[in-house]
């Protein structure tokens, strides 16, 4: 299928709107997104075109901008998954990037790259299977999905890449997303606040002792559900700890109550959660 040629003059260059498809990646013709100053909000590309970045020129099919007409993110490659065109056939597409981040240079294969409108690093998606390891204000940590910085420049998030042991208000919490969905790098389960303290974390390898000042006690631990993998199995839930100065705030299940507990009356400790270590050896966790 053929159109007219359309040329946008952006930011980012002089860029040509997608007009033609082909049977296996881009099966479509996408809309192109408009805003109502006249500026283009979504633009996928005819070919992989070199478009002027914060962090260098990239080559990219897709690009999307802010109302200002800023650039705001952009998409290496743009194919449209179908049992004719996989995930896998995809990423072979993909090709490393070196990045200059707040956190040095990275090397990955790239979804895609955020900015904030004045053209600072926002985040950076990962292809599946890249797992860069990053320095970070609770140490090196491996990492996977993606990073988000704050516009200063700091670590704002980070979706670590296995179990990893950190520091925090109330000892030692191994944090790990094993739910972690790779949409994109904006927002991820470990969340540092600007003082590059730990201000929220899931895991499913802790557990949580709240002592009340009057003898009452309260342990906090990841709950089970039924399992995706078989009707007669059950996984583990991630538990998700928000942390503040005045207490945290803990959510055993996605879109449950939670609880917060006030470090004026109850101290809190952390402990591994031995149980999913006997899940585990048993095989009753998959991976989806």
């Amino acid at each position: 299928m053929n159109t007219l040629r359309r040329i946008y003059s952006t930011e980012a260059g002089e860029l040509e709107a997608q007009h033609s498809t082909d049977d296996l990646r881009r099966k479509s013709l996408q809309p192109i997104l408009m805003y109502s100053n006249g500026n283009v909000k979504s633009l996928p590309l005819e070919v992989r075109t070199p478009v002027f970045t914060p962090v260098g020129i990239i080559e990219a099919e897709m690009v999307t901008f802010y109302k200002s007409g800023k650039l705001k993110r952009v998409f290496p490659l743009n194919g449209k998954l179908s049992g004719y065109w996989t995930q896998e056939d995809e990423g072979s597409l993909a090709a490393p990037l070196t990045i200059d981040t707040p956190v040095g240079p990275l090397c990955v294969k790239v979804i895609s790259l955020c900015f904030y409108e004045n053209g600072t690093l926002r985040s950076i998606t990962f292809w599946p299977g890249e797992e860069p390891t990053v320095q970070t204000p609770a140490g090196p940590i491996r990492i996977r999905i993606g990073i988000s910085f704050s516009p200063e420049g700091r670590i704002r998030s980070l979706e670590p890449a296995e179990p990893t042991p950190l520091k925090t208000s109330v000892g030692m919490i191994t944090a790990y997303d094993s739910d972690a969905v790779g949409i994109n790098g904006d927002s991820n389960s470990l969340v540092f606040d600007d003082q590059g303290r730990i201000a929220a974390a899931s895991s499913t390898l802790s557990m949580l002792t709240a002592h009340h000042y009057s003898g009452a006690e309260f342990v906090f631990v990841p709950e089970l559900r039924d399992s995706l993998c078989s009707e007669s199995e059950q996984e583990i839930v991630p538990m998700r700890i928000l942390f503040d100065e005045q207490g945290i705030e803990i959510s055993l299940m996605p879109d449950s109550e939670t609880s917060y507990v006030d470090f004026s009356e109850y101290e809190i400790s952390s402990k591994p959660f031995l149980p999913q270590l006997d899940n585990l050896s048993r095989g009753l966790i998959c991976s989806v």
